[in-house]
C-alpha cells in the first residue's frame, strides 16, 4: 500500500468525471463554479455546465471552439448531479453527464431533456479490489463491504455486477463515499472492493495496489449523454447554437479517436493527471465513444436502470424515461447500439 500522503495526488483530478456521478459543484454553492468564458460573434450566450477537463477541454483541443457563432459561459462542476440541478434551475443550458443521473434527476420531476448521446467501452467502470485481496469473483463479495457513490453510473454497475453474480445490495454493505473518501478507505483497507470509473479506474490501477475483480464491460450500457434545459430548447436562438455545439462536440470525439496521444496530453496538463495515466483513460473509456443517436435502444436501456433503481426504492418513483428525451438533434447519427470503438487492451 502506497504512503496515506499520496492520497491528495492520486485525486487531483476529483473534478473530472464527464459522466457519471454525485458530488458537490466545485465553487459557489449547488449552483457551480463560475468558470472562463468564451468569445465568439452574435449576441447568443450558451451557458454550459462542464466538468474540469471535460467538455471545454477537448473543444478546445480539437479546434473546435474557433469561429464560434456564439459566445459559451462555462459553469464548472464535480460532476453530473449538482449539473442537473444547475439546468432544473435554468442556470445552465447544456452539459455533459453519465447514464445514470439523468434517471434520478428525472425521478425528482426536474426540469430537463436528454438530447445527445455517446456509446463507450465499460471497460473503464470497475470493481477494484486490492492485489493481495482472496477475492476472485464478484460472487464472493457477498458480505463484503464495497465503496461506491450514490446515484452514480458506478452505483448501477455495482448492482449490476451483483445481480449477474446472483447477489442483491442486501448481501452486501454498501458504504456510500465520493471518490476523495472511497479512495482512502479502499487504501487503508476498510472497505473490502471499490465501485469506480476512469480516470480513477487507471490513477489506482496506476499508482495503488488496486486490481480489477471486474468491469462494467457488456454488464453496463456505456452510454453517456448531453442533457438541456427545455427553456433553452425552446428558445430558437439558443436551440440553433445547442445543434452546433453538439455537432461540435460530435467532431472533437472523433479527432480524440484519431488522435489519443495528442488528446493524453492536453488532458494530462489540464487535469493533473500524469500522462501515461490520461493515454490508459483515453484508450479504455474517452477515446472509445461513438456519438449516437438517442433512440428507442438508448430509451429502453435507460429505463431498465430507471426500473432497477425504482425497485430497489433508490429513486422516489418510477417513469417513462422516454418523456424527459428530445430526439430533434438526432439526425443521421448511428443507432446507440454501435459498437464502441476499441484500441485494443490498454494499459
Amino acid at each position: 500500500m502506497r504512503p496515506r500522503h499520496t492520497a491528495p495526488a492520486l485525486l487531483l483530478p476529483l473534478a473530472l468525471l464527464l459522466a457519471a456521478c454525485g458530488g458537490s459543484p466545485r465553487a459557489g454553492g449547488s449552483g457551480g463554479g463560475t468558470g472562463s468564458g468564451t468569445d465568439g460573434k452574435g449576441s447568443v450566450t450558451l451557458n454550459v455546465g462542464d466538468q474540469k477537463g471535460g467538455s471545454e477541454a477537448v473543444l478546445r483541443a480539437a479546434g473546435e471552439l474557433d469561429d464560434l457563432p456564439y459566445r459559451i459561459k462555462w459553469s464548472t462542476f464535480t460532476s453530473g448531479p449538482p449539473l442537473l440541478e444547475a439546468v432544473n434551475a435554468g442556470a445552465v443550458d447544456i452539459g455533459g453527464v453519465g447514464n445514470t443521473p439523468p434517471v434520478f434527476a428525472a425521478a425528482a420531476k426536474s426540469k430537463i431533456k436528454v438530447i445527445a448521446g455517446t456509446h463507450s467501452r465499460a471497460e473503464g467502470d470497475a470493481l477494484l479490489v486490492k492485489k493481495g485481496s482472496p477475492l476472485k469473483k464478484p460472487a464472493q463479495l457477498k458480505g463484503k463491504s464495497i465503496a461506491v457513490a450514490q446515484g452514480s453510473s458506478a452505483h448501477y454497475q455495482l448492482i449490476s455486477q451483483l445481480k449477474k453474480a446472483g447477489l442483491s445490495p442486501k448481501d452486501v454493505t454498501l458504504n456510500y463515499l465520493q471518490p476523495a473518501d472511497a479512495l482512502a478507505a479502499f487504501s487503508r483497507g476498510k472497505v473490502d472492493a471499490w465501485a469506480v470509473w476512469d480516470p480513477y479506474t487507471s490513477q489506482a490501477l496506476a499508482q495503488t495496489d488496486a486490481r480489477v475483480l471486474a468491469t462494467g464491460q457488456g454488464v453496463v450500457n456505456g452510454l453517456s449523454f448531453q442533457v438541456a434545459a427545455p427553456a433553452a430548447l425552446d428558445d430558437k436562438a439558443k436551440s440553433k447554437a445547442l445543434k452546433d455545439y453538439n455537432d461540435r462536440l460530435r467532431r472533437a470525439q472523433n479527432w480524440v479517436f484519431k488522435h489519443p496521444d495528442a488528446w493524453a496530453k492536453a488532458w494530462s496538463k489540464e487535469t493533473g493527471l500524469p500522462q501515461k495515466v490520461a493515454l490508459a483513460a483515453v484508450k479504455r473509456t474517452r477515446g472509445t465513444a461513438v456519438p449516437v443517436a438517442v433512440d428507442k435502444a438508448a430509451i429502453a436501456s435507460e429505463q431498465k436502470i430507471v426500473d432497477t433503481f425504482a425497485s430497489l426504492k433508490l429513486i422516489p418513483r418510477s417513469f417513462d424515461f422516454g418523456s424527459f428525451v428530445d430526439p430533434r438533434f438526432n439526425g443521421d447519427l448511428p443507432p446507440s447500439s454501435t459498437a464502441p470503438r476499441t484500441y485494443g487492451k490498454a494499459g
